[in-house]
């Protein structure tokens, strides 16, 4: 008796899933893209990992296709999760960080330096500085003529300009100006 065996086609690339194992220029690949994307181009870094100069744009590009090479698309996204988390900014860190800035530049003699990290610090903590601002809601546009021109006049007596009134709807400011008495 005959048994049907299947034949298994080994001719081409063999067959990836996201299992598969990176090679060494593939997992080389994979970390200079996640710490350096953006920075250079994918075929500078295929380059780098090790691919051949002519063949680097393609290898780049098959590389980073879920379809082709869904094991390097996988490691590449786990590898920028770690960097997520490793580089994560969170209230604790931020103020040890900040903390660690501010003693380095005491020792180092940047007073300066120290006194903006601490005061970093206090505005991180929230409490120790209090940001003043007023708001002001409007705008000149719903003012009419006459509220306008007041508002001018007002400013400029603020700012210790001599105003004087002509008429009612006009004034005029006379900057550096000698008045008679």
């Amino acid at each position: 008796m005959a048994k049907n065996i299947k034949k298994v086609e080994t001719r081409g690339r063999p067959s990836v899933s996201e299992a598969t194992r990176l090679t060494g220029k593939q997992f080389k690949f994979v970390e200079l893209v996640a710490t350096r994307e953006g920075q250079d181009t994918l075929q500078n870094l295929a380059v780098e990992a090790g691919f051949s100069v002519k063949g680097a744009n393609t290898r780049a590009y098959e590389l980073l296709n879920p379809k082709i090479c869904p094991h390097v698309v996988k490691a590449l996204r786990e590898r920028r999760e770690q960097l997520a988390v490793k580089y994560e900014v969170n209230y604790a860190r931020h103020i040890k960080d900040l903390q660690k800035i501010r003693d380095e530049a005491l020792v180092n003699g940047a007073y300066s330096a120290a006194v903006q990290a601490e005061k970093a610090r206090g505005l991180a903590q929230g409490n120790i500085y209090v940001n003043k601002s007023e708001v002001r809601h409007g705008s000149i546009d719903s003012m009419s003529k006459e509220e306008v021109q007041k508002a001018l006049v007002e400013l400029k007596k603020q700012l210790g300009e001599k105003v004087i009134e002509v008429e009612p709807e006009r004034v005029e400011v006379l900057e550096n100006a000698q008045v008679a008495h």
